[in-house]
């Protein structure tokens, strides 16, 4: 086969040291711009220096507050997880309901697919204040938010992957007698669960942006809370860390969602080629 550049793949080892080279990079950029803002500017807090950042990783991560006596990063964690996971939740077992709805059943999809085509054309942060107006400035209005914002994404993508499975498989089970639920349980199902799967993780980005946005405007506790309440003081010693901290979270759910559907279906990567 001709050497062209879509046929050369690196090894497992190039792979890897290809892909930290643009972290590598990054934080050589970093190190360089904080270097020069210093020499400048010995008191300039757009870039602190490594060692004020690891000092502030420490208050925040090891060092307990003074005046709630939590460890402000894990508790900070704590609830903006529980919000995200309780949003996904909700989300996907909307998305997975009415997107099959929607996608296999014609008087479902002529009731309901306008109406989901709508809600996904508002943009989510515009119904932030009504949200608030309706259901307070509890945790309720977080989830909401990220339920309107991702659940839409999910029904409709799913209703589109349903309308994508080949027509003889549904004739063939109904030939063999099964019923409607049976098609959705047998046939349907199976197929979908790894491709919601898939959404789900292209929607952990916006989800986040939600939560971040939320917290902003109304939290006493979480990672966006923190960091609109130190940024009036320019502390970037402590946004940087929470936004990397962010960053590692949602690359960690990515992960795991691969990882989970590797495990539970394996065939898919085969008949994608993998």
């Amino acid at each position: 086969m001709a050497r062209r550049l879509i046929n050369l793949r690196p090894s497992r080892q190039g792979a890897l040291y290809l892909g930290l080279l643009p972290f590598l990079i990054l934080i050589a950029l970093y190190a360089t711009g904080s270097s020069l803002r210093l020499a400048e500017n010995p008191d300039d807090k757009l870039l602190p220096g490594f060692s004020v950042l690891a000092d502030a990783v420490v208050r925040v991560a090891f060092t307990p507050d003074r005046r709630t006596g939590t460890v402000l990063l894990w508790a900070d964690t704590a609830a903006s997880l529980a919000r995200l996971g309780m949003g996904l939740a909700v989300a996907t077992a909307a998305g997975l309901v009415v997107g099959i709805g929607n996608g296999l059943l014609p008087y479902v999809r002529a009731g309901f697919s306008p109406l989901v085509a709508v809600i996904s054309m508002v943009p989510p942060m515009a119904v932030l204040p009504i949200l608030f107006i309706v259901f307070g400035l509890d945790e309720l209005s977080k989830v909401v938010l990220i339920v309107i914002g991702v659940a839409p994404f999910l029904m409709r993508d799913l209703q589109a992957r349903v309308e994508e499975l080949p027509r003889e498989q549904l004739i063939k089970a109904q030939t063999l007698g099964a019923s409607s639920w049976q098609v959705v349980l047998r046939v349907v199902l199976p197929q979908m669960l790894p491709r919601l799967i898939d959404s789900v993780r292209l929607s952990l980005g916006p989800a986040w942006l939600f939560l971040i946005s939320a917290e902003a405007i109304a939290a006493e506790v979480g990672l966006g809370y923190r960091i609109f309440l130190v940024r009036r003081y320019l502390a970037m010693d402590v946004i940087l860390p929470y936004v990397a901290w962010i960053t590692l979270l949602a690359f960690a759910a990515d992960l795991a969602l691969r990882a989970l559907n590797r495990r539970l279906f394996p065939w898919l990567a085969a008949g994608r080629g993998a």
